[in-house]
């Protein structure tokens, strides 16, 4: 993340300083920092914590520190500094010639530089500022709590102000806080949650070091009492060597500065990892405006159940949810939401391992029959004793559809309507009524123990269970040799037959062809539903389209129950507008 983590404070003889920051640098070190290791300084002051490579030996002395410094260079100057008798103070962090902190991400290469102050000019200024304005005009109520302020010349500042206690200072506390500055003000926002957790978390571990010296400098020494004797003298001028300490002394920890090097460092990745840009070509399709909208109804259903105290009773039928599926379990147990769910990554196997795969175990004309009613939105049923072979058909056959038009029971032991679902796994002795088995809006897959194994040759090592089955296909209506069927049929069964394409480039043909053809149901869906235009003008939208024969309107009109919601809302609300309502006009 390109950011910068600074640890700021306020002085009461200089006002706002910067004590302490950690920066990212992609590139290699700036002048100022040596290229290589300075021999025989701190060899083994090497560790590795998360993938990063600590080190605090490799970044040379700093003209922040006021020694041997050009006079443009950054950083204030010795006069400036809470310094005396070679003691650090307020002000001040690391001692004169300190080497600072580097750490060395070994996944990116990117370096955590640590030091009082940026090194360079322009950041050393946009961290001045920032660090002014978190002490001074920028505080939230009470002083101490996160604000988030900054403009797109100075950079974004997520700021978060604290109290350190100090038995020497005025109020018994010391003024400090903890600022991330970056320029892009989205993903600084978007990452409030996550900064505001873990910079609390390094601000609670520094009040309690400090609170255990306070209190005991205050059981030692009480300073309330010695004041009050010395009430009429100031204050200012009553401090021995001692008032402006530095925090390393009020927390009593001579390692304080490393520790936050690692800090901030870690604080730096790990935002910079958990949120990632995706880029997104155009608007959201409708399958995934249908999966967000499932989801929201399932949250919504979710807080329903958490909110009621009442008992859930065993359910005589399985449940069934639009582009998804809900699998029936044993009446002797609850029906909880891990026993319905049928999620696809838990199955056992994947028997069925694509449709190219699934029309060489069936054969080319059973299988184009099942296609048929797939894409016609008619029943599928299947009749199988091994639940998981279903559950794998039912996973390859519903890709050649729009997620809003499935609708999916898994398995169950008794026939469930067609307005219930469009894929039915039955066990082997359900009852099928007749009606539905002489019905042209339905297609049955049977499948049964094959009287040899040799009925499907094994293309696969593993598609040895299919050996011992046989698939029997039968429909009311079947489908001829001769038949055209819709276009898109045609061209599926094209890029199958193609064995120049691998299986998935398949795929990404099959979700181009739903895509196209899911752009002609919404213009049918405005033309229709919308603009009530008259049924000679759809005739000739269909013929535009290139989807006047029958088959291909029987699949338009299907298709469009797949539409979401969200799009079905924003025409009608875009038609009765009344700007839209003058424009028709």
């Amino acid at each position: 993340m390109n950011a910068i983590v600074a640890l700021c404070h306020f002085c009461e003889l200089h006002g706002p300083r910067t004590l302490f920051c950690t920066e990212v640098l992609h590139s290699p070190l700036p002048q100022g920092a040596s290229s290589g290791d300075i021999s025989g300084q701190n060899e083994q002051g090497e560790e590795e914590e998360g993938g990063i490579q600590m080190s605090s030996r490799i970044r040379s002395h700093s003209p922040a520190e006021g020694a041997s410094a050009d006079s443009s260079s950054p950083g204030p100057k010795k006069s400036d500094m809470c310094e005396a008798s070679g003691k650090i103070r307020g002000c001040r962090s690391l001692a004169g010639g300190h080497p600072g902190y580097v750490s060395h991400d070994k996944e990116t290469s990117i370096k955590y530089v640590s030091h009082q102050h940026p090194n360079h000019p322009q950041l050393f200024s946009i961290v001045r500022q920032a660090c002014v304005r978190s002490l001074s005009c920028e505080v939230c109520p009470g002083r101490e709590g996160p604000i988030f302020f900054g403009d797109e010349q100075h950079g974004f500042v997520f700021s978060h102000t604290f109290f350190i206690k100090d038995s020497l200072a005025r109020g018994f506390q010391r003024w400090y806080s903890i600022i991330t500055i970056m320029m892009d003000r989205i993903y600084l926002i978007n990452s409030w949650p996550f900064l505001l957790g873990k910079i609390r978390g390094i601000i609670d571990e520094l009040q309690g070091k400090a609170l255990k010296v306070f209190e005991a400098e205050q059981f030692g020494c009480p300073q309330r009492a010695q004041r009050m004797n010395t009430a009429f003298t100031p204050f200012l001028h009553q401090r021995n060597g001692n008032a402006a300490r530095s925090l390393t002394s009020l927390t009593n920890d001579e390692n304080l500065w490393a520790c936050l090097h690692t800090s901030f460092a870690w604080l730096l990745k790990a935002c910079g990892s958990r949120l990632t840009e995706k880029l997104l070509e155009g608007a959201p399709t409708e399958d995934t405006l249908v999966q967000m909208e499932k989801l929201a109804d399932l949250k919504e259903e979710s807080e329903g159940w958490d909110g009621s105290e009442e008992e859930e009773k065993p359910s005589s039928q399985p449940d069934v949810v639009e582009g998804q599926e809900l699998s029936k379990c044993s009446t002797e147990t609850s029906l909880m939401p891990d026993c319905n769910s049928w999620n696809v990554a838990h199955r056992r196997l994947s028997i069925f391992r694509s449709l190219r795969h699934m029309r060489q175990v069936l054969g080319a004309s059973a299988f184009r029959m099942l296609a048929w009613h797939v894409l016609m939105g008619n029943q599928v049923i299947w009749k199988a004793r091994d639940m998981d072979l279903v559950q794998s058909a039912f996973d390859v056959l519903r890709t050649m559809l729009p997620v809003g038009c499935v609708r999916i029971i898994p398995y169950s032991d008794q026939y469930e309507e067609a307005y219930r679902c469009n894929f039915l796994g039955l066990g082997p002795h359900v009852q099928i009524p007749s009606h539905i088995l002489s019905s042209e809006f339905a297609v049955l897959v049977e499948v049964r123990a094959a009287a040899r194994s040799s009925l499907y040759p094994a293309l696969f090592d593993d598609d040895q269970s299919l050996n011992k089955y046989e698939f029997v296909v039968t429909s009311g209506s079947p489908v001829a040799a001769d038949r055209v069927g819709p276009t898109i049929l045609n061209k599926i069964e094209a890029a199958l037959t193609n064995q120049n394409l691998s299986v998935d480039v398949v795929d990404q043909c099959l979700v181009c062809l739903k895509e196209e053809w899911m752009n002609k149901v919404k213009v049918l869906f405005k033309f229709t539903k919308v603009d009530s235009r008259p049924k000679e003008d759809t005739q000739k939208l269909l013929s535009i389209l290139g989807a006047a024969e029958e088959d291909n309107v029987k699949l338009l009109k299907f298709w469009m129950t797949g539409l979401s919601k969200t799009y079905k809302s924003h025409l009608m609300s875009t038609v009765r507008s009344p700007t839209s309502s003058e424009s028709r006009n």
